[in-house]
């Protein structure tokens, strides 16, 4: 493996990644982990035997990594660190959606990837991982298979709710009246995306779009951003790690001049 000079870590609430690069910005090493009730020890989990000259965290949890690296780190926010992320895996990207866990985020760039403004759910699980993530536990379907069966609804049904609580209730009333499972799988991914949709209206979506997050990697959710935004989104090879390949960049440019200054 390459040497390692830039190690960037998003800590989230649901979950933790690492991207680690090369004296080239070429990605070497990239891991992930649950963020559980424990992140300092699942931080030494992720970070062990990974060392570089520059470290750079972003995410909820950012502060915490300093503790495990012993060292100095650099802190970035969020919103940051995705339009750094989005320079890198996808340069010609104006918007990004991220919609991650625990919250929901919309970000418009301008032409050098500066962010020109944001938006951010953060204080309800609407519109974000967690709902659909419940959601497939009413259904009692894997949340890694909930998009796909999704998939199979109609339009038609109609979700109202957007608290987790009373959707699930009314979820749960419309299955008695008899409506397909499918269909009021497709209402809750719709209701998502609506609330998304707006978020996006209200920064001024212009495309292209990146789609980031782990929810990107739903069939259904991407059907259904396309169709409420007209515009078909740009899905990276991994979205999980937008964040924080955003921040091992920051840690690369930090590496990269101070190996100038030495030299």
């Amino acid at each position: 493996m390459a040497e390692i000079v830039a190690l960037g870590i998003d800590v989230g609430s649901r979950s933790m990644e690492l991207v680690a690069l090369d004296a080239q910005a070429a990605v070497v090493d990239s891991a992930r982990l649950p963020t559980t009730f424990h992140p300092v020890a699942q931080l030494a989990a992720l970070l062990a035997g990974r060392t570089a000259p520059m470290v750079t965290a972003t995410g909820y949890g950012r502060e915490l990594v300093g503790q495990v690296v012993g060292s100095e780190v650099a802190t970035i926010t969020e919103i940051t660190a995705y339009a750094l992320g989005a320079a890198v895996s996808a340069p010609r990207a104006r918007t990004i959606l991220d919609i991650g866990g625990q919250d929901t985020k919309a970000i418009r760039l301008d032409a050098q990837g500066q962010v020109l403004k944001f938006e951010m759910n953060d204080r309800c699980a609407a519109g974000t991982g967690k709902f659909l993530e419940h959601m497939a536990t009413v259904f009692q379907i894997p949340v890694e298979e909930f998009g796909v069966f999704a998939l199979g609804g109609r339009e038609g049904v109609r979700i109202n709710a957007m608290c987790t609580v009373f959707a699930e209730t009314e979820a749960t009333s419309l299955m008695a009246q008899g409506h397909r499972p499918e269909d009021i799988a497709w209402a809750l991914h719709a209701s998502v995306c609506q609330r998304t949709a707006s978020m996006l209206g209200r920064v001024g979506l212009t495309p292209p779009l990146l789609f980031a997050g782990g929810v990107a990697r739903n069939p259904c959710m991407v059907r259904l951003v396309e169709k409420l935004t007209g515009v078909s989104p740009i899905i990276p090879e991994d979205p999980d790690t937008v964040g924080a390949l955003g921040a091992a960049y920051h840690a690369w440019r930090r590496w990269a001049s101070s190996a100038q200054s030495a030299s």
